[in-house]
């Protein structure tokens, strides 16, 4: 890769002698980037679209408005809800010093969407002493302050209850209870009850409506109306499925998916 080219290969990223890299990459509805990782940590943020980010300690759901920090050297995979426009930032260890160890979602602010969207035209080999590095440095900055959002889904080692959340996401809609999915697992309502606060830190509804939460993300990514998804999800109706949503999120769907307006499926959003 030449200073006056892109690449969209992030191979071609981890290696440029510059605090952070920026690179633009779109991708179709459904694309999955199967596990890898990187030398640098990323900032993965999509302008258009919502994805899935998953590592072996759990999945975070990543709308727009919304980034995923991810650690240098963290093995992870990438589905693409929707049609996608990825703009990721490698960052450089020593840059990315004073970041989290471990992935988390951030709000993104509207100037640093704008300053993401602007790192992405600038030559990859910029001039740091320049407006181009102050405004790299300035990317930094915001990254730093930004809060961190409750869009994961922490997944348990033990095999027990691991096995149980995976059949809870395959069944996402279930209305099964603890001590119904405690049967197949081979242990107690009450062991797996401990199971599910020691290892994930939250209750096993909590855990679960979190997993659903995740998958209204994708679905709602793709374009599919509030009323499937809400009957999907096991939810009575799409203004139940709202009201969860809202609570999590302090908004409506329509508010991170234009197109998931309730007047596209009859459900009436409260705002």
């Amino acid at each position: 890769m030449t200073p006056a080219t892109r690449s969209v290969n992030p191979a071609d990223y981890q290696r440029v002698p510059r605090p952070v890299a920026a690179m633009a990459k779109d991708f179709p509805d459904g694309y999955h980037n199967p596990p890898h990782c990187h030398e640098r940590a990323q900032l993965i943020f999509a302008s258009h679209g919502a994805m899935l980010v998953t590592t072996p300690q759990g999945s975070w759901a990543v709308p727009p408005q919304r980034a995923v920090w991810m650690p240098a050297g963290l093995t992870h995979e990438i589905r693409m809800a929707g049609v996608v426009t990825m703009r990721t930032l490698y960052v450089r260890l020593d840059a990315a010093a004073r970041f989290p160890l471990e992935p988390r979602v951030l709000a993104v602010s509207p100037l640093l969407r704008e300053l993401i969207l602007r790192a992405c035209t600038l030559p990859i080999h910029y001039d740091e002493a320049g407006a181009a590095g102050r405004l790299m440095s300035l990317i930094l900055d915001e990254i730093a302050a930004l809060p961190t959002v409750a869009l994961d889904l922490p997944m348990p080692r033990d095999p027990r209850l691991s096995a149980v959340c995976r059949a809870l996401r395959r069944d996402i809609g279930s209305a099964r209870t603890l001590s119904d999915w405690a049967g197949d697992a081979g242990a107690s309502s009450r062991t797996l009850a401990r199971l599910f606060v020691a290892e994930t830190g939250l209750t096993f509804a909590a855990w679960r409506q979190q997993a659903r939460l995740l998958a209204a993300m994708a679905l709602l990514g793709a374009g599919e109306p509030i009323t499937r998804i809400a009957l999907d999800l096991g939810y009575e109706s799409p203004s139940a499925f709202t009201a969860m949503f809202k609570r999590a999120l302090g908004a409506p769907p329509s508010r991170y998916f234009p197109l998931a307006d309730p007047s596209r499926s009859g459900a009436v959003a409260s705002r």
